[in-house]
């Protein structure tokens, strides 16, 4: 039987659209608290005022150990507590290694890996204090799957995946769970899809996913008792042939 969500503080980096936003609608629908946190301070500012006084903005970029501690301490401030870190902010690069820049590459890992380490490290005091805790990461299928034609996305996406499992064993004793939810094609910013239209026939398609069936996903995994892990979710496109 799925548990209530009703009242649980969670962290969502990436918040400014796509996964992001749609998981702290979904998740705002299910009584719970927010802080969206990501670099855009405009996204960020229009997402809180449609979600009320549950939502928390925080302006802040993962890489940076000075904003992810702010982010931590701003949430204690506001909601007193932190019951779920979902690490969701991560940036794409596909095409052929040779012709990218290991600059970029550097950037991605930065981001994808490290970002998830800086986030997921600034909250376990919290969680380990409370005896109790959910650890979501924003994963891919590209974490599953060796994908050619995006290596170093892949790559991120696989070192990510070792964390999650590693992590878990390590953090169950204190009553803290860790999974990853991992996509296949999601109609959304990070894929370059912005227009509605764009969206809608992709999904006609079976080609793409939306943000919003992931953002089920993340609720259903949170909901589970707290005897279940979930500790790989892959949710692809009906079509997507991978």
């Amino acid at each position: 039987m799925a548990e209530s969500l009703a009242g649980k503080v969670v962290i969502i980096t990436g918040a400014g659209s796509g996964i992001g936003a749609a998981a702290a609608r979904d998740l705002v629908r299910q009584g719970c608290k927010v802080t969206l946190a990501a670099r855009s301070e405009e996204k960020l500012r229009a997402l809180a005022q449609e979600l009320g006084p549950a939502a928390l903005a925080v302006t802040a970029d993962v890489t940076s150990a000075a904003d992810v501690a702010r982010m931590v301490e701003e949430t204690k401030k506001r909601f007193g507590r932190i019951d779920v870190l979902f690490a969701n902010a991560g940036v794409y690069i596909p095409g052929q290694f040779i012709e990218g820049t290991p600059d970029s590459f550097a950037s991605l890992v930065d981001v994808n890996v490290n970002g998830v380490l800086r986030c997921i490290h600034a909250v376990l005091p919290t969680m380990i204090s409370q005896g109790s805790g959910d650890i979501l990461v924003t994963s891919s299928i590209s974490g599953h799957v060796d994908i050619h034609w995006e290596p170093v996305y892949s790559a991120s996406k696989h070192a990510v995946q070792g964390l999650v499992h590693t992590l878990r064993r390590q953090v169950a004793a204190h009553g803290i769970r860790v999974g990853a939810v991992a996509p296949g094609m999601v109609a959304n910013e990070l894929w370059g899809i912005t227009k509605k239209e764009d969206v809608d026939r992709h999904v006609r398609e079976r080609s793409a996913i939306r943000s919003e069936d992931v953002a089920e996903a993340v609720v259903f995994m949170l909901s589970m008792p707290r005897h279940v892990t979930i500790r790989d979710l892959v949710i692809l496109p009906q079509s997507q042939d991978i």
